[in-house]
């Protein structure tokens, strides 16, 4: 198996407003069928489903499907850069949970929640530089 992500999926209980919130960060749409909303990414997608059909889908009862603890990183070239996604996405309908702020580590984060409740965190990493079409490694480019 090689280490990578292919697909994310978030179960969402509004489709449409959970996409429009990701539109009004920038993302645009790519065809997809009914039921589902998929917004390529830099070597990967993200795909938008209804809850109750993902927990259809994995034989899970909606309720022990719930929300999982689990963030999603979007690094960034410079620590300038951070503040001003925060604030996209709030103007776009999200929830700061923590202003952008230097680290223990040497980075800079913040963090924000997306209507739906998905955790994001935008990070500068200055030990891992992003490659010059914006992929991301541990170690950097």
């Amino acid at each position: 198996m090689d280490q990578r992500i292919s697909l994310i999926t978030l179960g969402v209980q509004d489709l449409e407003a959970t996409a429009a919130f990701y539109e009004a960060l920038g993302w645009q749409r790519v065809e997809s069928e009914d039921g589902i909303i998929v917004f390529d990414l830099i070597g990967q997608a993200l795909g938008l489903y209804p809850l109750e059909k993902l927990a259809e889908d994995i034989g899970l009862p909606v309720e022990e499907l719930g929300r999982g603890a689990s963030t999603f990183s979007y690094n960034v070239r410079s620590k300038e850069d951070v503040a001003p996604l925060l604030a996209l996405a709030e103007g776009a309908g999200g929830r700061i949970l923590r202003p952008a702020s230097d680290v223990f580590w040497g980075g800079h984060i913040g963090y924000f929640a997306d209507p739906e409740g998905t955790i994001w965190e935008v990070s500068h990493n200055p030990f891992s530089p992003l490659s010059p079409e914006g992929a991301f490694r541990w170690n950097g480019y």
